[in-house]
């Protein structure tokens, strides 16, 4: 195999090791196809398809929004969106970061592209919840999911800038990361826009309920009150999403929730989104806000949780901090929900399962 004209950063390091060409990355990446773990696989892998004469990379979505399927980036568009996370979060040549999340997609590829582009010396482990405990590093730079945070609370002052993607940040831990000196920060993004392309600052003097954008990145919305998003490094063309915002400024917006997901009650539009956040500190296990017909009000709010009835939550006390119309009409129960590779709650599978369940 022969590299690309592609530049690797000559700072750029793998668990430590140094390489004074293409060729040497090359080597080491057979080494991991031969020995390495299933996350050192898929680095070598896609390392190998980076520095091929390919002007594109083929990703998979997550499925959390719809069927997953699969997607082409140019790999210029990539390295922009390396360069605009670099600019944004002051993480240049010789910044430690951490890679225990799944290599497989977006975000796990481009921790990979932003180390090889703005030469980063980056530690590759196993995506498990506690990645981060299991070593002693400190690192400059880590992404995790909401998952893995909750469970390396007592280890996160060993990172100086943490970014969290691929669900929602509760409000529990939310309140957990105040009193940590690690810079957290909520990311907005999904694989058409390559990541992030906005961040929200969770803790510290900079905390905010608004996303702000990365470096040449611009935001409209459409008749819908959506979100459009226009980045011309990273997508020829606007981006026009099913995300619901109160928009603050050309690069700033709070997040609402999916119009796809917005229940209309007797008139009243209600952000399912909002509710859960509500109540995600009140029920200790997996739920979903939906709706179900109702002959007076057109919809009603009903609430769906993952449980086997032995221990369960008082949902009318939890219910007693919402307001009147937000309060869910009815309870169902289902024993398993379905959820995407990534560990995200597949919200129209769960409605389909509710379907059969009410046959």
């Amino acid at each position: 195999m022969t590299p690309t004209s592609l530049t690797l950063h000559p700072a750029f390091k793998l668990n430590g090791l140094d390489f004074s060409s293409a060729e040497e990355v090359l080597n080491f990446t057979d080494n991991l196809l031969e020995d390495g773990n299933e996350q050192e696989v898929s680095v070598a892998k896609f390392i190998e398809k980076w520095l091929d004469f390919t002007e594109e990379i083929s990703v998979k979505t997550s499925g959390s929004t719809g069927k997953p399927k699969s997607i082409k980036l140019t790999k210029q568009q990539m390295v922009h969106s390396a360069k605009a996370t670099g600019t944004y979060f002051k993480t240049g040549s010789g910044t430690q970061a951490l890679l225990c999340i799944p290599a497989d997609y977006i975000a796990g590829k481009m921790m990979v592209v932003r180390a090889m582009v703005l030469g980063w010396d980056l530690h590759v482990v196993q995506p498990s919840k506690d990645a981060l405990v299991e070593y002693d590093n400190d690192y400059d730079f880590v992404a995790m999911v909401p998952y893995q945070v909750s469970h390396s609370l007592e280890a996160l002052p060993k990172v100086k800038k943490l970014i969290i993607g691929g669900g929602a940040v509760s409000k529990a831990l939310e309140e957990q990361l105040q009193q940590l000196p690690t810079e957290a920060f909520a990311t907005y993004g999904m694989t058409e826009t390559i990541t992030h392309i906005a961040v929200r600052r969770l803790n510290g003097p900079a905390r905010s309920d608004q996303y702000t954008a990365l470096p040449d990145v611009k935001f409209t919305q459409d008749d819908r009150g959506c979100l459009v998003i226009h980045a011309p490094n990273i997508s020829e063309m606007a981006v026009v999403t099913n995300d619901l915002v109160t928009l603050h400024s050309p690069t700033s917006f709070s997040w609402l929730g999916r119009q796809d997901n917005v229940i209309n009650s007797g008139g009243v539009k209600i952000f399912p989104e909002t509710i859960e956040h509500e109540l995600e500190t009140q029920l200790g296990l997996p739920f979903i806000i939906a709706s179900e017909p109702d002959e007076t009000l057109g919809e009603r709010v009903i609430l769906i949780f993952e449980g086997d009835g032995d221990s369960l939550p008082n949902f009318k006390e939890a219910f007693q901090q919402l307001e009147a119309y937000q309060r869910p009409k009815k309870v169902y129960r289902l024993s398993k929900f379905p959820y995407t590779e990534t560990g995200k709650i597949k919200r129209g599978g769960v409605l389909q399962v509710l379907r059969n369940y009410k046959r």
